[in-house]
């Protein structure tokens, strides 16, 4: 498989959708739908299959695109009308031949209105397809029902009615039908009702559940109560009618749906085309930027773009994320829809245009890391008003138990990743007792007084870990260094992960998810674990130093042999002599021994 279609399914996101798969001829060769894209593109390329002709489309595939929608029955919707529209090769061999319907009105004289599943291009009108045949099967009985029209076979011209060809059937006098076929409804008549269908059709039922209403309203007032009843389930199933759907909505004509969403450097684009509201295409671009343009410029460029791909369907309205600026194009029909099924519809292309905007961005950091880390670099500049990407960062934290063996930690970071061979500790020397504030001072003198005098580089940020009074002290030290503002120092406070800057009572806020916040977080755990373990470790060899080694003859290594055995210096204490002796030798034991139970070895 190719390292680009690995990346692409790497890249897939986990949501409802259609896929296309394309061969190296960029046409389509297969359209699908997934309630989770991820899992089911992948699984082609995973499973084996038994299917010969599945496994030659896998073969084939090229490229892989794919649009996200909000629920699964806008994919079965939106993978149908993609069917129809490009009629790819492998999708008549390796899918069912499940189809959704549509309502046909025919292209004949006096036409004929009828549900059918298979559309085909002779000049009729198809309305769908629909999700749900209750549905469908609602519309279609309720048009009838307000307008009614024939549905026999006759082939009706006005010549054949005025010479009597045709006599009514029982559909006229059941009242389905207004017998056109004997001119007892008039060809215009006829139409007229047709034009009401088709608006009916397409959307507008208000009139609709108003007629309706009345039926129902008329029959329960002469307490023809099934009848009432009958009109009601009509009405609630008309309420449901509308899909509220972002494949199927009330936009009729065609309608070309815009969104930018931009980066520093590049500008990722998204047009949906709507035709009678369905998505029809789907339509991605990306541009990248050379002047600094802005998402009005590039609104602009794709437009025209989409104009000259597309010149023989010009939509007759854009919706656009904000208005085209100034220099409004004249040509074009926009809107900005603040609500509603346009809101909605629009909401989807915006989805469509950020997910596309993380695929790439995800394709090119793992292809050239570096671009990863410049984008970190930026981004961290920025969040933290730095005047310089923080490549180089060093992050401090103090440690201590009630003020004894008071050690301080310090982390380095490079390109936004840990430097563990540049971590250092160290062994506060002229603090004694719990300060904070003076630990913090000595500490940073003694890092960058050495860094001066090596003549190393300094980093580009400082963090302490602690509030402002930490922050203060380490800026009090800088300062008389003469390195204060050439270096950018903060503080970050745990309650609140609050950022603090020096001589700004306010702090700053970062997004809880922003990169930018994860990576000063990580600093300062590593920091805080650094100087834990140290920490523990000078406490553990000062006590044992402070009760064993003080014993005269007994060395750290004979302390640490009978720690290792007793666990405790308070267990060595109360150890028998030859207990003593089976560990450290009869001469030692004899001491320890000694000093523990001084009356013990007076009387003997």
């Amino acid at each position: 498989m190719q390292d680009l279609l690995k990346q692409r399914l790497r890249t897939l996101p986990e949501k409802p959708g259609v896929y296309k798969y394309f061969d190296e001829n960029g046409v389509i060769i297969y359209v699908g739908k997934a309630r989770n894209l991820k899992k089911r593109v992948n699984s082609y390329f995973t499973k084996q299959h038994d299917n010969r002709k599945t496994e030659v489309l896998v073969r084939k595939i090229a490229h892989i695109d794919f649009t996200v929608v909000e629920n699964e029955w806008d994919a079965l919707l939106l993978e149908n009308s993609l069917i129809k529209e490009f009629q790819p090769r492998y999708n008549i061999n390796l899918k069912d031949d499940k189809s959704y319907p549509y309502i046909r009105v025919t292209n004949e004289p006096f036409p004929k209105i009828y549900a059918m599943r298979n559309p085909v291009r002779d000049g009729s009108l198809y309305f769908g397809p629909y999700a749900s045949p209750k549905v469908m099967h609602t519309v279609l009985d309720l048009a009838r029902k307000l307008y009614p029209t024939r549905n026999c076979n006759l082939q009706m011209t006005p010549e054949k009615i005025a010479q009597g060809k045709f006599s009514i059937c029982l559909e006229y006098q059941i009242g389905n039908c207004l017998g056109p076929c004997e001119g007892k409804q008039s060809e215009d008549d006829y139409n007229n009702s047709i034009q009401q269908i088709k608006l009916l059709l397409r959307g507008n039922l208000s009139e609709i559940k108003k007629h309706l209403r009345t039926e129902m309203q008329q029959a329960a007032e002469s307490l023809r109560f099934e009848a009432a009843q009958v009109f009601k389930e009509k009405l609630d199933a008309l309420e449901n009618y509308r899909h509220k759907s972002t494949v199927v909505t009330s936009l009729t004509g065609n309608v070309a749906v815009f969104s930018v969403c931009s980066t520093e450097k590049y500008a990722f684009v998204n047009v949906l085309y709507v035709a009678e509201g369905i998505i029809v295409r789907t339509h991605n671009l990306e541009v990248r930027k050379k002047l600094d343009e802005n998402d009005t410029d590039i609104m602009h460029q794709a437009i025209a773009e989409m104009h000259i791909l597309y010149a023989d369907e010009i939509p007759d309205e854009w919706i656009l994320p904000f208005p085209p600026g100034q220099d409004e194009n004249p040509v074009i029909n926009w809107s900005v829809p603040k609500a509603g099924d346009r809101k909605k519809i629009l909401d989807l292309s915006v989805k469509n245009a950020m997910l596309f905007r993380q695929e790439k961005l995800n394709q090119y950091e793992k292809l050239n890391p570096e671009v990863r880390i410049d984008r970190l670099m930026e981004l961290m500049r920025k969040d933290l008003r730095l005047q310089e990407q923080p490549r180089h960062m060093e992050c401090f934290d103090n440690s201590n138990f009630q003020g004894s063996y008071p050690v301080s930690a310090c982390v380095v970071f490079r390109d936004g990743k840990p430097a563990k061979s540049e971590y250092r500790h160290f062994n506060v020397r002229t603090v004694e007792g719990p300060n904070d504030f003076a630990t913090m001072q000595e500490v940073i003198e003694r890092r960058y007084r050495r860094l001066l005098e090596e003549n190393k580089a300094l980093p580009q940020l400082i963090i302490i870990d602690g509030g402002k009074g930490q922050l203060s002290a380490a800026v009090e030290v800088l300062k008389k260094m003469g390195v204060y503002g050439s270096v950018a120092v903060i503080g970050i406070a745990k309650r609140l992960e609050e950022l603090y800057y020096p001589e700004d009572t306010l702090p700053l806020y970062l997004d809880k998810k922003s990169e930018t916040l994860k990576v000063i977080q990580q600093m300062r755990d590593e920091a805080h674990r650094f100087g834990i373990t140290h920490h523990r470790n000078r406490r553990s060899k000062g006590l044992v130093k402070s009760n064993l080694t003080d014993i005269p003859g007994i060395g750290p290594e004979t302390a640490r042999m009978l720690l290792k055995t007793f666990k405790s210096a308070a267990k060595v204490g109360v150890a028998g002599l030859g207990e003593l002796s089976a560990v450290i030798g009869e001469k030692k034991a004899s001491l320890v021994h000694r000093h523990f139970h001084p009356e013990t070895h007076a009387n003997g």
